[in-house]
């Protein structure tokens, strides 16, 4: 019973750290429940979303993140972008 109410603590305080840094929270919260110390050390050390780099779909104009190989909406083969045309990271809200 200590245990269930430990990896349920651990696994919802992962699941928060997760969507913080723009990440899922199902997935951290389940990574965090199955192994609870080291699930949240993960969440702590996972990078955020919002660092890195976007740039723009020529196609549709969709933002995407610098290293998709593919628009996500209209599924355009992207090229590696010169510096002029990469876009700054998101701000956090």
């Amino acid at each position: 019973m200590v245990y269930i109410v430990i990896a349920l603590s651990f696994a919802f305080a992962g699941g928060f750290v997760g969507k913080i840094k723009g990440s899922s929270f199902v997935l951290w919260f389940i990574i965090s429940g199955t192994f609870p110390i080291i699930g949240l050390a993960a969440a702590v050390l996972y990078r955020f979303d919002t660092d890195e780099p976007r740039r723009q779909c020529p196609t549709c104009g969709h933002i995407c993140m610098l290293h998709d190989a593919l628009c996500t909406r209209c599924g355009t083969e992207l090229d590696f972008p010169d510096e002029s045309e990469i876009l700054p990271p998101v701000a956090p809200a």
